[in-house]
């Protein structure tokens, strides 16, 4: 199994980090390379990933190497620092702080620099431009810790990668990554008549309450942090369903279990799993004890890749660092540098 038997039959893929450093841009790379020949690419990117040397480690930062023919959705000024020759295809009017957003394709193999829209709907239109001008497969190289860009609104698959800059502790970023990959891949809810009420009668609302007699009550709460106190004191055992759009934070969670043992029978529904904020301990504990949280849209995580070398001077086991992953992840997990 490797990274490109994954990718067939999808249209679209999110490449996000758990941390800078963690070997995105190498596996957005090692994609490409794979891709040669066999797919026309679209390639573009949520935001700007920072510069071409870390400003805090002083390493240099790995560039974007395309091949002949990639359609590229980037802005000018970061087109300015590309070395493809180009044909620009369209302008979208779409502006950023690097200048408006650009769609053109390769005609010379070469370095391209990224920067792309910041905002989902824009990312959404984008990628949709990307697949009308014939392009195979699109992918959105993810900004630093913006996990929301993997938004199932927008790609059909995501890739998360991971590495050693993120803790000095193998264990800890292991856990981590763990907890990351169980939030982004909550089962969705598959209930015909409860996603038409999220859908249509909850469209604009925060909260919302579901009744077993799918009667409904929406919350007038402007943010979900503020849903705790408000959702507690409405749930009895003639509620079926709770949505909570926005994140999903600690503090609301522990809120309404300390609040109410209703909970326990019903099921929390959020918009995907991007919108999750919850500790692992928390997690456990909701679910442990009859709370359920699934969400509108579900994302496909493929795998995940490594890195295990830190720009601060120290490194895990390559191998060690992958088998303790693949022994809590049950999707496959690959360095894309080491080959393991």
């Amino acid at each position: 199994m490797n990274i490109l038997n994954l990718i067939r039959g999808y249209e679209s893929l999110s490449i996000i980090g758990m941390n800078k450093n963690v070997g995105k841009t190498t596996t957005l790379n090692k994609i490409l390379e794979d891709t040669r020949g066999k797919y026309t690419l679209g390639l573009t990117s949520i935001g700007r990933d920072g510069e071409e040397l870390d400003r805090v480690t002083a390493t240099e930062k790995p560039r974007i190497y395309v091949e002949k023919n990639t359609i590229i959705a980037t802005a000018k000024e970061c087109l300015f620092n590309s070395d493809i020759t180009r044909e620009i295809l369209k302008t979208t009017n779409i502006h950023t702080p690097m200048g408006e957003i650009v769609i053109c394709r390769a005609l010379s193999d070469g370095y391209v620099d990224l920067g792309g829209p910041s905002v989902n709907s824009y990312m959404a239109d984008i990628k949709n431009e990307l697949l009308d001008f014939g392009c195979d497969l699109v992918i959105v190289d993810g900004a630093l810790s913006r996990k929301t860009f993997a938004s199932p609104t927008i790609t059909k698959a995501t890739i998360l990668s991971t590495g050693a800059a993120l803790s000095r502790s193998m264990r800890k970023v292991v856990e981590e990554t763990s907890h990351t990959v169980n939030l982004l891949s909550l089962p969705h809810e598959t209930n015909e008549d409860i996603l038409k009420i999220c859908n249509e009668e909850f469209e604009d609302k925060r909260v919302g309450i579901i009744f077993k007699d799918l009667t409904f009550k929406s919350l007038n709460i402007k943010t979900s942090l503020e849903a705790a106190k408000e959702v507690s004191s409405l749930l009895d055992e003639n509620v079926a369903y709770v949505l909570i759009r926005g994140v999903l934070t600690d503090s609301v969670i522990e809120g309404i279990m300390k609040s109410t043992n209703f909970y326990k029978k019903i099921t929390f529904l959020c918009e995907d799993g991007t919108k999750l904020f919850l500790s692992k301990d928390n997690l456990y504990k909701f679910t442990k004890q009859g709370g359920v949280i699934k969400v509108l849209s579900p994302i496909k995580v493929l795998c995940v890749t490594t890195n295990p070398k830190s720009p601060y001077g120290y490194e895990f086991d390559k191998q060690k660092f992958v088998d303790a992953l693949k022994e809590e992840l049950d999707i496959p997990v690959f360095d894309v540098i080491g080959g393991v």
